[in-house]
C-alpha cells in the first residue's frame, strides 16, 4: 500500500510539471513569448548590467533554470467563477440537486471556496504571466539603450533591434548597438561669472571630476556638479544650486574629441513677474538663536525666558530647563563664522542624538541689520520629546540556549535628567523558555527561566576631570555610558546570578566609523547551583561513571549499595566528588601515567572551571569601519577590532598593597579569585553586489584569549564556541570542536577561533530569497590548563582541523526584519580519522536545519 501511495503521488506530481510545463499556454496566436534580450555591441553580445536595466520588458524569471512562477500562474484559471457557473447551465439537474442538500446559498458560497476560487487565486496571484513580445515596448528600450550609449560618450551610435523564432510561440529579441569611436574630453575651460565664485573655485585643492584624456560619461558631469555645489555652500554661498553648474560641449573639427566649458551663472533672482541677477555673496552668521521648546502652537508667542551664552541666542517659550552649554555643545553654527552646509547637518545630527528633542530644524534668514545683506541668522528650532515615556515589548525569542523562549520587557526612558540632556533608562525583563540541552527531570516544556533588571545613565559628553576637545573634538559626537545590571537564570546550567557594571566613551571618528572605549567594565557570575554540574554535563558524566565502575574502591561512591550491588553508578554530587578525590590522592589503582587518570584530571579541571564563581574587571577598546551608505547598500566591506584586558588593574593594586596570595599562588578580591587575561579580535566582512538581487557576501573572524599571571584559563563567558545559526551551521551550537576532540563535552568552548563564511544569494521570486553558504572554521584551547592535545592548538599542522559546512538556505524579507532558514551538512569533519573526514556525514539525517532572524553576516 505504502508502495503504491509513493508511485501515485509520483504520478501526480509528473502530470502537474507536464502540464505546467506549457510555458506558452497563455499566449495568443500570432504572439511570441519573450525568452531572451540579447544586446549586441559591435556584432558582439555584451552582459553590461546597466544596459540590461534598460529593457522595458525581461523574460520571465527562473529558478535554477526552470520558469516556476510562468508555471504557476499558467496552472490558475482566471475565471473560477465562470468555470464554477458552467457547470450548472451544462447540467441544470446538479444544481437542485445540490441545492435539496445544502442551501441554494451555500451552494452559490461554494463557488467562492478555496477548492474552487481561492487555489486559483493563489497562484495567479503567486505566479508571473508571460511576458509577450510588445514591439513598441521594444522601440522603446532601443531608445533608452541609445541614450545610455550617448550619456557613455558614444555620440554616433547607431541602433536597431531584430526578433528571431526560437520555438512555437516563442522569440528572442536582438538589439543591434552600434557604437562608433568614444568621444574623450580634449581641452577644460571655465567661464564663472562671479569673481567670488571664481576665486573660491581656482583655491580649491580637490581634484576635478573631469579630467583630460578621459572618456566622455555624463554621470561625471553630474558628479562633478554636485562636487562644486557642495564646496561652495560649505564656503558661504548659501543661496548656490546644482542647477547653476552647466556644460557646454564641442566637437566641431574634432576626431572623437569634446572642449568643454564649465559655466556658472550669475545668481537669479525672482521677483514678481520679473526676474534680476547678480553675482553670488558668501554669507557670514551673524547670530545663532535657539528656540528649546519650539511646537507649532506656539509658533506666533513670544519667548518668555532668554538667555545668551558664549554667542548664543537661547530661548524658551516657558522657563529654561536646560543648562545653557548642554545645547550650544551640539551645535557647530556659531557667530561670526562663514555659512556651511556641513555645519548644519552636523549640528542636526548632534541635536538628534541627543534623544531629548524631535529631529531639529535649522532654518536661516537674511540679516536686515546688515547692510551689505552678507549675513545670514540661524534659528534652530527643538522640540522637546517627553520626559518620561514607557515602553513595553514581547518577544519570541531563539538563541543558542533556548530552542523556544517567551521574552518581555518594560522599560522607563527619563530625559534630561540633571538638566544637561542626560538620559536615564531603566528596564526589567523577564524570560521563559524551553531548551532541549538543559536538565529536565520533571520533562517541562518551560525549563528555562531569566530574570533581569538594567539602568542606562547616558551624558551627550567624554565624562572625565580633564579635557578630551583635542583628542575627540564635539565634532566627533562623543557621549558616555555607565551601566549597571543584575540578572538571574535558573534552571540553566548551573543557575547563576550576573552582576555587572561599567562605563565606557563612544565616538564617531569619522561619518562610517565608530570608536568605543570601555574603561571599566566589571562582571560577577556567580554560580547557584554547582552542585548541579554532572546533571548538567551528562558526558562528562559519563565518561566519569565509565572509569569509576573499573576503577571505584569506595562503595560509598555508588549511595547505600551492598558488595553485591556494586559497579552501579556514583552518585551525584557526593560520588563523584569522592571518585574524584580518590583517584586524583592516589587512593585507587590509577596512576598519573594512565589515560583515565588524565581523563579524570581533565573532566575535574572542567568541573573546577566551570563552577567556579568568575570575577572580571575589564578594561576594551573597539574600533569598527564600514563603507555601507544605507540598508539597502550591498556593495560595501566592514571591519572590527576589539583589544580587552582583564585584572592587570587589580595586579598591579595586589602587588602596590603586598595582598597575600591563596594556596593556589593567586591574588583574591573578596574572597574570590579575579580572572587575568589578554583578548582581541579581528572581523571582516565584505560585499559584492553583481545586480538582479544577487549578492556574494565573506566573512572572517579571528579571535584569542590569553590568560596570564592570577587565571590559567579563561571564563566561559569570555570563550569562544562554534557551530550555530550565525557560524558553522552544519553544527549545532557549542556541538564543533575544540580541535578533533568531535565534542566530546556539552557546551564546547575554548580560547581561541578561526571562522570564515561565503554566502551567495539570489532572488527566487517576490520577497524570497535564497541561498548557497559554505561555513569554516573551529575553536581550539592555546596556552591555558587543557591538557587534552586533541583540543590544542600546538603548531600550524593543527589548521587542517577546521571543520567545513555546506549547504543552501531560504529567507522571507519583511522590509523591517528577514526571517532565516539554512540547512547545513558536514562537508570536512575534523573529528574523524586523517583520510576518512571528506562527505562522511554528508546527508540529511546528519544535517542541522537552523532558524535565525536578518542575514548572518
Amino acid at each position: 500500500m505504502k508502495n503504491n501511495s509513493t508511485k501515485i503521488i509520483a504520478f501526480l506530481l509528473i502530470a502537474i510539471l507536464i502540464c505546467a510545463c506549457n510555458a506558452v499556454k497563455r499566449v495568443p496566436d500570432g504572439k511570441s513569448l519573450l525568452v531572451k534580450n540579447n544586446i549586441l555591441v559591435n556584432g558582439k553580445s555584451t552582459n553590461d548590467e546597466t544596459a540590461s536595466n534598460q529593457m522595458y520588458q525581461k523574460p520571465n524569471g527562473k529558478l535554477l533554470g526552470y520558469k516556476l512562477r510562468l508555471n504557476l500562474y499558467n496552472l490558475a484559471n482566471l475565471n473560477p467563477d465562470s468555470t464554477y457557473q458552467a457547470k450548472f447551465k451544462n447540467n441544470p439537474g446538479k444544481y437542485e440537486r445540490m441545492s435539496k442538500i445544502f442551501s441554494a446559498k451555500q451552494v452559490d458560497r461554494l463557488g467562492q471556496s478555496f477548492y474552487y476560487k481561492g487555489i486559483h487565486e493563489f497562484l495567479k496571484n503567486t505566479g508571473e504571466p508571460p511576458v509577450i513580445i510588445d514591439t513598441s515596448k521594444t522601440r522603446k528600450s532601443l531608445l533608452r539603450l541609445k541614450y545610455y550609449y550617448f550619456n557613455n560618450g558614444y555620440f554616433n551610435v547607431q541602433t536597431d533591434y531584430t526578433i528571431d523564432t526560437v520555438g512555437k510561440k516563442r522569440a528572442a529579441i536582438n538589439y543591434n548597438i552600434t557604437t562608433g569611436p568614444a568621444y574623450k574630453i580634449d581641452t577644460i575651460r571655465t567661464k564663472i561669472m562671479t569673481p567670488a565664485l571664481d576665486s573660491l573655485y581656482r583655491t580649491n585643492n580637490e581634484p576635478s571630476l573631469l579630467k583630460s584624456g578621459n572618456q566622455y560619461k555624463t554621470t561625471d558631469f553630474e558628479e562633478e556638479k554636485n562636487r562644486i555645489t557642495t564646496y561652495f555652500r560649505n564656503h558661504g554661498a548659501y543661496y548656490f544650486q546644482p542647477t547653476y553648474v552647466t556644460y557646454d560641449i564641442d566637437t566641431i573639427g574634432k576626431k572623437a574629441k569634446a572642449d568643454v566649458t564649465l559655466i556658472i551663472n550669475n545668481n537669479t533672482i525672482q521677483e514678481r513677474d520679473s526676474s534680476r541677477t547678480e553675482p553670488f555673496k558668501l554669507y557670514t552668521i551673524s547670530d545663532v538663536n535657539i528656540y528649546t521648546d519650539y511646537s507649532a502652537a506656539n509658533s506666533k508667542k513670544k519667548p518668555t525666558d532668554s538667555v545668551s551664552y558664549n554667542n548664543f541666542n537661547l530661548y524658551s517659550y516657558k522657563t529654561l530647563k536646560y543648562k545653557p552649554r548642554a545645547i550650544t555643545d551640539a551645535i557647530f553654527i556659531t557667530k561670526g563664522s562663514t555659512y556651511a552646509d556641513f555645519r548644519t547637518t552636523l549640528s542636526s545630527r548632534y541635536l538628534n542624538n541627543l534623544r531629548i528633542f524631535n529631529y531639529p530644524s535649522i532654518q536661516y534668514e537674511v540679516d536686515k541689520r546688515d547692510s551689505t545683506a552678507q549675513s545670514l541668522i540661524a534659528n534652530v528650532y527643538l522640540t522637546p520629546r517627553k520626559k518620561y515615556s514607557f515602553g513595553a515589548t514581547l518577544d519570541l525569542t531563539h538563541s543558542n540556549i533556548q530552542d523556544f523562549g517567551i521574552g518581555a520587557s518594560v522599560s522607563e526612558t527619563i530625559r534630561n535628567v540633571f538638566n544637561r540632556a542626560e538620559t536615564l533608562e531603566i528596564s526589567a525583563r523577564l524570560n521563559v523558555g524551553s531548551s532541549r540541552d538543559m536538565a529536565n527531570p520533571n520533562n517541562n516544556f518551560f525549563n528555562v527561566s531569566e530574570y533581569g533588571l538594567d539602568l542606562k545613565l547616558n551624558f551627550p559628553r567624554i565624562l572625565l576631570p580633564f579635557g578630551t576637545e583635542k583628542i575627540i573634538p564635539k565634532s566627533m559626537i562623543p557621549y558616555t555610558s555607565i551601566t549597571s545590571g543584575f540578572s538571574k537564570q535558573r534552571n540553566i546550567g548551573l543557575d547563576k546570578e550576573n552582576f555587572t557594571g561599567g562605563i565606557s566613551y563612544n565616538w564617531t571618528p569619522k561619518r562610517h566609523n565608530t570608536a568605543k572605549l570601555e574603561l571599566l567594565n566589571a562582571q560577577f557570575v556567580r554560580n547557584l547551583n554547582p552542585d548541579n554540574y554532572f546533571n548538567v554535563y551528562t558526558s562528562s558524566y559519563d565518561d566519569l561513571n565509565g572509569i569509576g565502575k573499573d576503577y571505584n574502591v569506595n562503595p560509598i561512591n555508588w549511595g547505600d549499595t551492598t558488595e553485591e550491588q556494586a559497579r552501579k553508578d556514583l552518585t551525584i554530587p557526593k560520588g563523584t566528588t569522592g571518585f574524584t578525590n580518590d583517584v586524583l590522592t592516589g587512593q585507587t589503582a590509577l596512576t598519573s601515567a594512565d589515560s583515565q587518570y588524565q581523563e579524570v584530571e581533565s573532566i575535574e579541571e572542567r568541573r573546577v572551571r566551570l563552577t567556579e564563581n568568575d570575577f572580571i574587571l575589564a578594561t576594551s577598546y573597539s574600533f569598527t569601519k564600514t563603507t555601507k551608505k544605507d540598508l539597502a547598500d550591498n556593495n560595501f566591506y566592514q571591519f572590527r577590532t576589539k583589544i580587552e584586558s582583564a585584572g592587570t588593574l587589580l595586579s598591579v593594586v595586589s602587588e602596590i598593597g603586598n595582598l597575600q596570595k591563596n594556596s593556589k599562588g593567586n591574588y583574591e578580591i573578596f574572597n574570590l579569585e579575579y580572572s587575568e587575561y589578554i583578548k582581541t579580535e579581528f572581523d571582516y566582512i565584505k560585499h559584492w553586489d553583481f545586480g538582479k538581487e544577487k549578492v556574494l557576501a565573506v566573512r572572517s573572524f579571528f579571535g584569542i584569549a590569553i590568560p596570564f599571571g592570577n587565571s590559567n584559563y579563561i571564563p566561559f563567558s569570555r570563550s569562544y564556541y562554534g557551530g550555530g545559526s550565525n557560524d558553522n551551521r552544519a553544527w549545532q551550537p557549542y556541538a564543533l570542536g575544540p580541535g578533533s576532540t568531535n565534542a566530546i563535552n556539552d557546551f564546547n568552548e575554548a580560547n581561541m577561533k578561526i571562522a570564515a563564511s561565503l554566502e551567495y544569494r539570489f532572488k527566487i521570486f517576490g520577497d524570497v530569497k535564497g541561498a548557497l553558504f559554505a561555513d569554516a572554521g573551529n575553536i581550539w584551547n592555546v596556552l591555558d590548563n587543557v591538557i587534552d592535545s586533541k583540543a590544542r592548538f600546538d603548531n600550524l599542522n593543527d589548521l587542517g582541523e577546521i571543520a567545513l559546512g555546506t549547504g543552501f538556505g531560504l529567507r522571507y524579507d519583511l522590509s523591517f526584519f528577514v526571517v532565516r532558514l539554512d540547512l547545513g551538512f558536514k562537508t570536512y569533519n575534523p573529528a574523524h580519522e586523517k583520510g576518512d573526514r571528506w562527505f562522511k556525514e554528508y546527508n540529511f539525517g546528519h544535517s542541522v536545519l537552523n532558524f535565525g532572524i536578518n542575514y548572518p553576516f
